[in-house]
């Protein structure tokens, strides 16, 4: 008895234009793949069954499970409870779970329950969570990710008597070369 005009309704040719973008503008892509591809990548993760002799190096975040002998370099790292690391770290945030035999260096270091750390720590903040296992120094640094490997040890004493004693630089500087005429 009653129906539906077909006025309002868009034909094939309609339908088919609605879904073409405009001249001149890229296809618009849905809200979410969109949102995703602004996202960060998920983390590498390195599985329990990897062994990764040498250096690792990215500007993303990893996962290890595994063993890895050389140093890292990453923006988050996590070592999982299976995992051992023979090397330096260095990573804006690490996350230690398992097992590392060498320097840490990082803006957050935090150390878990089940860590098992045998290095020194240079860090910006620390979290060290009951019956983590810690052997070595820690030392806060305002930048613990700009000193290199060689000059850190150089660095650190001078950046923690800081402007209070304006002679220290000159002496540690002049160190080496009178322990070597001695």
């Amino acid at each position: 008895m009653f129906s539906k005009s077909k006025i309002n309704e868009p034909g094939p040719k309609a339908e088919a234009d609605r879904t073409r973008p405009p001249e001149g503008l890229p296809p618009k892509s849905s809200d979410f793949s969109g949102s995703a591809s602004k996202s960060k990548p998920a983390a590498s993760v390195l599985s329990s069954d990897l062994t990764i002799t040498g250096n690792v190096k990215t500007t993303g975040d990893i996962q290890v499970e595994g063993t890895i002998e050389g140093d890292i370099r990453a923006h988050l790292l996590t070592v999982g409870e299976s995992a051992t690391i023979r090397g330096e770290i260095v990573a804006d945030d690490i996350v230690v779970n398992g097992r590392v035999i060498g320097r840490v260096r990082g803006l957050k270091v935090r150390l878990t329950s089940t860590a098992r750390v045998e290095g020194d720590i240079i860090h910006k903040t620390i979290a060290i969570e009951s019956g983590a296992h810690f052997e070595g120094s820690v030392q806060r640094q305002d930048d613990p990710l700009a000193t290199g490997r060689s000059n850190s040890a150089a660095a650190a004493p001078a950046s923690s008597q800081g402007a209070s004693n304006p002679m220290s630089p000159a002496p540690m500087a002049n160190a080496k070369p009178a322990t070597e005429n001695s």
